[in-house]
């Protein structure tokens, strides 16, 4: 999750894409709104479910344009080949504050 954190702090799409698995992966990833700045990662909870899957519970804070944001995701990762895979949010909710 933090890896993947950073792709998106450095804007690295081929490495985000390339971590997500197939069978969820979007075919591009939007432009990241200018002036957008990441303040942090806080991962709250990291779950094994079994040696394949596992959960991770985040929040990143962020801030564009004066207003600051927080996203929560509960996400689900599976190991293919050998790699963690970013699957799909179990639950997500952005807020404003």
């Amino acid at each position: 999750m933090r890896s993947r954190y950073s792709g998106w702090v450095l804007g690295l799409h081929e490495y985000l894409l390339a971590t997500w698995h197939p069978r969820t992966r979007p075919a591009s990833i939007e432009a990241v709104p200018p002036g957008l700045r990441w303040l942090g990662l806080d991962v709250r909870c990291a779950t094994v479910i079994d040696e394949n899957h596992a959960t991770v519970e985040f929040v990143a804070r962020s801030k564009l344009g004066g207003r600051a944001s927080r996203l929560y995701e509960h996400s689900r990762f599976e190991r293919v080949d050998g790699r963690w895979l970013y699957v799909e949010p179990v639950a997500a909710d952005t807020t404003r504050g």
